[in-house]
Parts: C-alpha cells; sequence; structure tokens
C-alpha cells in the first residue's frame, strides 16, 4: 500500500495527552494547576505585553531610529527604454500591452518609463510619467512619448 495523507501514521511517541489541570489534589496537577502561588503569573489574564522589561526602557525605545517613511510617496512600475525593443515597429505602447509582455507586475499601479538603455524601433508610448531621457530616446528613434 502506497503512502498517502490518508493513510500516514505518526510514530509512536510522537503525539502526547494534554496535562488535565486542576482535577483534584492527587492528580498532581490540582489546587494551583501547576501556577504555584500567588502572584501576576497565578492570576488569570497575567503576564505582561511583549516587549516589557520589568520597566526598564525598552530595546525597541532604546535604539536610534533612523529616516523617513513617506505615507504619500506614489509607487510606479518601473519600464526601461531598453526593455521596449520587444515591441515591433509603430506600435502603440500603453498598460495593457506592457502586461501582456510582462514588462509589469500589475495594470493598478502608474507607469514611469525611465531612460536606461537604447531604443532602435519608432513607438509610441503612453504612460503616466516619463523622465527627461526617455522622451529624448523615444523621439530620437522615431517615436512619441504621451503622458496619460
Amino acid at each position: 500500500m502506497a503512502i498517502s495523507l490518508k493513510n500516514i501514521k505518526l510514530p509512536k511517541g510522537a503525539t502526547h495527552k494534554p496535562k488535565r489541570r486542576g482535577r483534584g489534589e492527587s492528580s498532581g496537577l490540582g489546587k494551583t494547576s501547576g501556577r504555584g502561588n500567588k502572584g501576576q503569573l497565578s492570576r488569570s489574564g497575567g503576564g505582561t505585553r511583549l516587549g516589557f522589561e520589568g520597566g526598564q526602557m525598552p530595546l525597541i525605545r532604546r535604539i536610534p531610529k533612523r529616516g523617513f517613511y513617506n505615507k504619500f510617496r506614489k509607487e510606479f512600475s518601473i519600464v526601461n527604454v531598453r526593455d521596449l525593443a520587444v515591441f515591433s515597429a509603430n506600435d502603440v505602447v500603453d498598460k495593457e500591452k506592457l502586461f501582456e509582455k510582462g514588462l509589469i507586475k500589475s495594470k493598478s499601479e502608474p507607469v514611469k518609463i525611465l531612460g536606461e538603455g537604447n531604443l532602435e524601433v519608432a513607438l509610441t508610448v503612453k504612460a503616466n510619467k516619463f523622465s527627461k531621457t526617455a522622451i529624448e530616446k523615444i523621439t530620437k528613434a522615431g517615436g512619441k512619448a504621451e503622458e496619460i
């Protein structure tokens, strides 16, 4: 019989029965149920929050903070001019075509064309943003750069 998830069994001793607490003195875990006598940890809901160091200044507040997180930033899908070489001459390149060719991962993000590399084919490129060098290289190849 082949082993599959239906008939697989754990080896002997791999599982243990749970401890039955509070079931009388003679069980070994009666009365205080293994929590000891009094104190914060003996109470229900007792214990401290994550990162609490007994009143000492916690590590997360002791270490220096660096940088700045701009919550209003715009994330762009980046495409370089050299990547546009996969298209044939006089094509109209937009977000849909870039997604079909696998040059961008998401249609929801705005697209920015950067000027890395060279372009030999005349294309009409439609995107949300262009760098200055990208516009130069697209027009130099005989194409057009149109901002949406």
